[in-house]
């Protein structure tokens, strides 16, 4: 067996800088050389001179760490700081590669692996004996031992568990939460022998204070992430299915879910879109294992119809309200306040409001949206719309309804009836407003 490199003579390679990778990297670039590795150009050149449009770095913080020669290629103990490249022969002198890349799914909800692979071709291309590489991003359970290993192995020529080791510790970054960062969340390693795990814990250990969970095996590692994003998608879409009921009995939903949380052992979950990168797709990587395994998964697929379904029923309510109030549909000015896939988050990635856009202008309605967090160039790639970011310069009263789609921090102290025509509607997503500013609600 190959011997490991010490804890202290750990140089780290990252491999994606997106909201996974870049927090982590600033992380380890504490105490370790850290080079960030990224595909695109643009974004390597952003974060030298930084600046970070996903807005979970501030500008001081990567001041701070960024450093121009690279470290990897110091000697001695004192190398530390994080070098961002899109050369990946820069990445040569490391010897820990963690790779966290994104993991999709396509137009038919099917699991995407191609970036991930890629990554790994590219790991494999300098990967060196006693080398570990760490997998972060989410995959189906088997994932890193059926595609990832072999991948490696083709690429560098170097045998698993003999010339290099391999670990998963899935990432639980939440974007936009500024209280439950990086360090502050419990972190699941694993790896493939038990030393190279016990190797890749430590690693962890050390600039994680809430501590680390060694599970036994990378499978499990695997499964835990999974499963984590599929409880909280199947318990979301309880709720929205309750609000679905109430809706009919005219109950309000969320007075409900609040008379109900006064027991101690209720879960607090509230109906909404659920999109994004995580709770929107993870749950779709564990039902594609379960049916090449031959099982048909339920309760996880209903749970997904569900709230993939939300933008339509949800566009099929303000379309009612607005029949009720004696307003057209077609020709109708919609004022829709966000975009992103959640709150205080300038991330549009499998936004569901782009669902409910999309329901809305298939009605006939016309849409502006406004959201201070999203950039209007991705706004405009992905939705062909234009975006107002400032929504204070919005002001006349021209819309026949305001839609309040993200609970952004921004819209909290609005009073959405200014911009209403007489007899416009609002309607809100996030529960956002007093009952007595709006006309319905999830």
């Amino acid at each position: 067996m190959v011997t490991t490199h010490a804890l202290a003579d750990s140089r780290i390679a990252i491999i994606g800088l997106g909201y996974v990778g870049l927090p982590l990297a600033v992380e380890f670039a504490k105490y370790y050389p850290v080079a960030g590795f990224d595909i695109k150009l643009s974004r390597i050149e952003e974060l030298r001179n930084g600046r970070d449009s996903t807005l979970e770095i501030e500008e001081s913080i990567l001041a701070l760490h960024a450093v121009t020669e690279n470290p990897l290629e110091i000697t001695g103990s004192s190398a530390k700081g994080i070098y961002f490249t899109a050369e990946l022969q820069e990445l040569k002198q490391a010897n820990r590669y963690i790779i966290t890349v994104p993991t999709p799914t396509d137009k038919n909800n099917r699991p995407v692996l191609t970036p991930l692979l890629r990554a790994t071709e590219s790991v494999g291309k300098v990967l060196s004996p006693g080398d570990i590489v760490i997998y972060e991003s989410t995959v189906y359970p088997g994932a890193t031992q059926e595609e990832c290993i072999p991948a490696l192995e083709t690429f560098s020529g170097l045998t698993c568990n003999q010339d290099f080791f391999v670990g998963y510790s899935p990432e639980r970054i939440n974007p936009g939460d500024k209280e439950h960062t990086i360090t502050k969340i419990t972190k699941i390693t694993s790896g493939s022998t038990p030393e190279a795990a016990i190797e890749i814990d430590s690693l962890y250990q050390s600039i994680i204070t809430a501590g680390t969970y060694l599970a036994p095996s990378i499978k499990i590692a695997e499964a835990a992430k999974v499963i984590e994003n599929s409880q909280r998608d199947i318990n979301i879409a309880f709720v929205n299915e309750l609000s679905r009921i109430f809706n009919l009995l005219e109950i309000d939903t969320l007075e409900v879910l609040k008379a109900a949380a006064t027991k101690w052992n209720f879960l607090p979950f509230k109906p909404g879109l659920v999109g994004g990168h995580c709770i929107g797709v993870d749950p779709y990587y564990l039902a594609q294992k379960a049916q090449e395994a031959g099982y048909h998964p339920e309760i996880i697929l209903a749970g997904r119809r569900l709230n993939d379904g939300m933008g339509a029923y949800i566009a099929g309510q303000i379309v009612k309200l607005l029949i009720k109030k004696g307003l057209a549909v077609n020709g109708s000015r919609i004022l829709v306040l966000g975009i992103t896939f959640k709150e205080n988050c300038p991330d549009i990635r499998n936004s569901k409001v782009i669902d409910l856009v999309r329901e809305l202008q298939d009605y006939g309605c016309q849409i502006e949206l406004t959201d201070p967090w999203a950039s209007k160039k991705e706004v405009s790639k992905t939705c062909g719309m234009k975006l107002i970011t400032n929504v204070e310069s919005i002001t006349q009263e021209a819309f026949h309804g305001v839609v309040a789609a993200v609970g952004h921090r921004e819209f909290a102290s609005l009073d959405p009836r200014k911009w209403l025509i007489p007899g416009g509607i609002v309607y809100d997503v996030k529960g956002m407003f007093k009952r007595t500013m709006i006309d319905g609600r999830l």
